[in-house]
């Protein structure tokens, strides 16, 4: 079992994010001491969305098209309804989300990054929660949506918004530390 002080996290996201969803467990999991890398569908930085307006910019260390599974223990998806909607028209971004899910890793997503889990059909006969807005879409993939603050099922965690954060990110480094969850397929 990896320790959060070893692990290595993939954040992916894009133009549009929530920028606490991303900045929260970004900054927290490398507190903790984790590797913590971006990927977008786009070089340079990627620009987030806050309190209803373009916010600040974050830069991105590799491209979806560049990223291995292998080099990490988890992935976290920030929601924001912007970033979610480009990443899953994204081959590229899906090719990400699909491998994570395949592989048994740590699947992290939040508020509408459902959206790419759906996308994946990961969804499909687990539980789950997301944004209350995409609560059908979960539910039209074939998950059990809860009103809770995280939802767990086989590594799989998803979570319903901002407000979620402190519970999204120690479920995050409960998940890394108890290793792969096998038997998972996309």
């Amino acid at each position: 079992m990896p320790s959060i002080n070893s692990a290595k996290v993939l954040i992916l996201a894009t133009d549009g994010y929530e920028r606490s969803e991303l900045r929260v467990p970004h900054e927290e999991l490398k507190k903790r001491g984790a590797t913590v890398k971006i990927a977008s569908i786009k070089e340079g930085s990627i620009k987030s969305w806050h309190k209803g307006d373009w916010g600040d910019s974050i830069g991105v260390d590799l491209q979806a098209k560049d990223v291995k599974v292998d080099d990490f223990d988890a992935i976290v998806l920030p929601g924001g309804q912007i970033n979610p909607d480009k990443l899953r028209a994204d081959e590229n971004a899906m090719r990400v989300v699909r491998e994570f899910v395949k592989s048994g890793k740590v699947v992290a997503a939040i508020c509408h990054a459902p959206w790419l889990l759906i996308e994946a059909d990961a969804l499909r006969g687990r539980q789950a929660t997301s944004y209350r807005s995409i609560k059908t879409d979960v539910k039209n993939a074939g998950a059990t949506w809860k009103d809770e603050k995280v939802v767990t099922d086989q590594g799989i965690i998803t979570s319903r918004s901002p407000d979620d954060l402190d519970a999204f990110v120690t479920k995050v480094v409960e998940e890394i530390e108890e290793g792969r969850h096998e038997k998972r397929a996309a």
